[in-house]
């Protein structure tokens, strides 16, 4: 019995494989969607937290639209997306802590600090301009059946490309730093030790925050405690699994390794047919304008998290590893999202409204809209195959 208790804690330390997380977080996701109602996203939420931030500094939003489209109203303790983000904090800190992975780490160069803030501002404006971030525009807008999530797919797709192109350059190469210890022996600035007795404080703390966050969700309404108690899994899963759409993105380019995006569509198939189910029961899928907003929102949001380090769920969780940079990144999001908050009523008639909703379940039928949608992804699937072979081929030259 001990043996196996020391076994799962050992198990729990390590990190997962992403294949098997991304499964388990597509069923979650489709379930999440099939209780509450709403579909897993998170930049919805940050720009109502600007928005907090704007009324606070005595703005009047009341005359932006935009708040009114994603339906801002209440505070994060009564809103399900603000518990679930909660929810996502608290099981990344705790999966964090129990993997020894928390330490506070600071960025070595204003270089680092530059593209933390604008490369976050940039993906949150574009995320925003296009209704979603890579999960509400891409793993969970796809099962959604939104047409405008496999067009956000693309230009994102390029928007990566581009910005891999742009860390390249001479500008963002920094040198690795080197310290000296008292001993006289080098070490890397970015190393450092926790003791397992300050993950053991940790992993209290998180669970005690966690056990507050639940009383006071469930208290509240069952569909708070439901969305919480599932931010909870989503946060602790990212963590473990690592789970970072930039970096699925940005190996596929650089170094043609394919296992985060092929990890990803797994997922995103497994939560389609999910989805799928639940609307036959009678929940309505989110579906989005597809304009010109996508495109050029889905290529900024690309080249943003590139320039970050990191999408919106790959920031979240290496903040609460204590990394001061992708903090910063999340202060970027936010700036992004009221910057777009800000312009939207001048160019959502031109950008956005003029054009359909396509729901490729009322376009090609219930079951033609999930066929195509089956045959969209094993063409994604078969494309990182065939990349991966390309790459590898070509650099052997």
């Amino acid at each position: 019995m001990l043996g196996e208790l020391c076994s799962m804690i050992e198990k729990l330390r390590k990190t997962w494989k992403p294949m098997p997380v991304t499964v388990i977080l597509g069923v979650l996701a489709a379930y999440y969607f099939g209780i509450t109602g709403a579909f897993w996203a998170v930049t919805g939420e940050f720009t109502r937290w600007g928005a907090s931030l704007m009324k606070m500094c005595g703005v009047d939003i009341s005359k932006y639209s935009y708040l009114k489209l994603i339906h801002y109203k209440g505070t994060i303790l009564t809103r399900v997306d603000g518990v679930m983000i909660l929810g996502m904090f608290l099981g990344m800190f705790i999966a964090a802590a129990l993997s020894n992975n928390i330490k506070f780490r600071v960025p070595q160069s204003m270089v680092r600090v530059f593209q933390a803030i604008i490369g976050g501002i940039i993906a949150g404006f574009g995320a925003r301009l296009a209704m979603g971030c890579n999960l509400a525009a891409f793993f969970t807008g796809i099962p959604q059946f939104s047409f405008h999530a496999w067009i956000f797919a693309i230009f994102m797709g390029c928007g990566t490309y581009v910005g891999t192109k742009i860390i390249s350059l001479p500008l963002f190469q920094t040198k690795m730093v080197m310290k000296k210890n008292r001993n006289g022996k080098s070490k890397y600035t970015y190393q450092a030790k926790n003791s397992d007795m300050k993950n053991k404080i940790y992993i209290a703390i998180g669970c005690l925050l966690v056990i507050l966050l639940f009383v006071h969700s469930f208290r509240m309404q069952l569909v708070l405690g439901m969305a919480s108690l599932f931010g909870l899994l989503f946060g602790f899963l990212l963590e473990k699994g690592q789970i970072c759409f930039t970096s699925g993105f940005r190996d596929l380019w650089l170094a043609g390794r394919t296992n985060m995006m092929q990890a990803i569509i797994a997922g995103m198939a497994i939560s389609s047919l999910g989805t799928f189910s639940f609307i036959l029961f009678g929940r309505t899928p989110l579906i989005f304008w597809v304009g010109p907003n996508v495109v050029i929102g889905g290529f900024l949001f690309g080249v943003g998290i590139v320039i970050a380090g990191g999408c919106e769920t790959g920031w979240m969780y290496r903040a609460m590893e204590g990394q001061v940079h992708y903090m910063l990144v999340g202060l970027g999001n936010v700036i992004g999202s009221i910057l777009l908050v800000l312009i939207w009523n001048k160019i959502a008639p031109i950008m956005v409204y003029p054009y359909p909703k396509v729901n490729l379940l009322k376009t090609f039928g219930y079951t033609g809209g999930l066929a195509v949608t089956y045959i969209l992804l094993g063409i994604a699937f078969l494309l990182t195959i065939w990349w991966q072979r390309f790459f590898f081929k070509k650099n052997k030259q």
